[in-house]
């Protein structure tokens, strides 16, 4: 019950994080998702029992407040949750370089297949452009090991 204790506020955190820093920088069209970060920080510090239910609530979250289609952010976060758990194996999230490296491309990817499931399923595509998508996700990428050190810190390295 701890566990489930301190994700909830860990979330809480994550979301007061996501709404100020898009309330800063999304007026200047960067594409954020403090979100996603977050998600991968739980998927990399604890087992697949909360990983996975963390990045859909995540991604459930964000759906909710979204205009586009209901469940895209669910999805992807859970896939994105799905590679965590498969490069756990290959790659040292203790170090900032591959916490760095996978949210980069899991922030890519994610992008990438929200267009592509808009596309699909609505009809219209949300393409923001390509410098606000690249400085969103370096942003995430820049922010992930502070997140990824809060979550450690937070479940004292339980993985």
């Amino acid at each position: 019950m701890g566990n489930i204790l301190k994700l909830f506020l860990l979330f809480i955190a994550a979301t007061v994080l996501h709404w100020g820093f898009m309330s800063v920088f999304g007026g200047a069209g960067v594409s954020l998702n403090v979100m996603l970060v977050f998600a991968c920080a739980v998927c990399a510090c604890l087992p697949p029992q909360y990983g996975y239910p963390a990045a859909f609530v995540c991604g459930l979250f964000l759906d909710f407040f979204g205009v586009k289609l209901f469940g895209n952010n669910a999805l992807v976060f859970t896939l994105c949750a799905c590679m965590m758990y498969g490069m756990e194996k290959r790659l040292d999230f203790d170090a900032p370089v591959p916490q760095i490296i996978s949210i980069f491309v899991l922030g890519l990817f994610a992008a990438v297949f929200n267009v592509i499931l808009l596309r699909m399923f609505a009809g219209f595509s949300a393409w923001t452009g390509f410098w606000p998508l690249f400085s969103g996700v370096a942003f995430n990428a820049a922010l992930a090991p502070f997140v990824f050190w809060a979550v450690r810190r937070v479940f004292k390295r339980e993985r």
